[in-house]
């Protein structure tokens, strides 16, 4: 805590657990909180939102511009197909990456889950093998790439009859996810206690 009360804000791209916890503090210091991490569960969530009633959270799966901007098209489109046209993400990560899918890839699913009027978790579709039948209406399905040194890509595919529209990103440079996320320290300093995200950050909210 006393770590925590002489910063303006806390950049943090940990675990699930220390996420939480570094919660408490920072909104205990009133600090602003940038969380990268990902993999958190429904109930490390919860914990998170009681800490953003009294501290900055920025919170989000990918802090690069490009991704988010995709997050925003992603939805905008979900919402303009009907469930004739299938939902497939692709993400590619190097091979020290350990869980999947991945933060981004899930946040790119809600995306479209939202533009559809619809709970991803009813509609998630992953890691499929064996004689699974065929694709059900309306899911949205995950894959995931594991290899080398591969730094992130992520592609949405929208598949109907006759046409597919692919909207994909690919960072090549970590350094991007920092310049993020100081952007987002640095923008959550005179902001109300509250949850945001990096399309707040960017000013691409609605």
């Amino acid at each position: 805590l006393e770590a925590f009360s002489k910063a303006q804000a806390v950049i943090d791209f940990t675990a699930p657990a220390a996420t939480v916890a570094f919660a408490e503090l920072a909104a205990q210091a009133r600090a602003v909180h940038v969380i990268g991490t990902t993999g958190l569960e429904a109930e490390d969530l919860k914990k998170i939102h009681v800490a953003a009633r009294h501290a900055v959270i920025v919170r989000a799966g990918n802090m690069s511009l490009g991704v988010n901007l995709l997050t925003k098209v992603t939805r905008q489109v979900a919402a303009a197909l009907d469930e004739d046209w299938d939902i497939e993400l692709v993400e590619s990560h190097h091979n020290q990456k350990v869980e999947a899918p991945s933060g981004t890839a899930l946040m790119l699913g809600e995306a479209a889950a939202e533009g559809r009027g619809v709970a991803l978790e009813a509609v998630s579709d992953r890691g499929r093998d064996g004689i699974t039948g065929k694709r059900k209406r309306g899911d949205i399905g995950f894959h995931a790439i594991r290899g080398g040194d591969v730094v992130g890509e992520h592609e949405v595919i929208f598949a109907a009859a006759g046409e597919r529209i692919m909207i994909k990103h690919i960072a090549s440079d970590r350094a991007l996810f920092a310049r993020g996320a100081l952007k987002a320290a640095l923008w959550g300093q005179d902001k109300a206690p509250g949850e945001y995200d990096m399309l707040d950050v960017l000013g691409l909210n609605d």
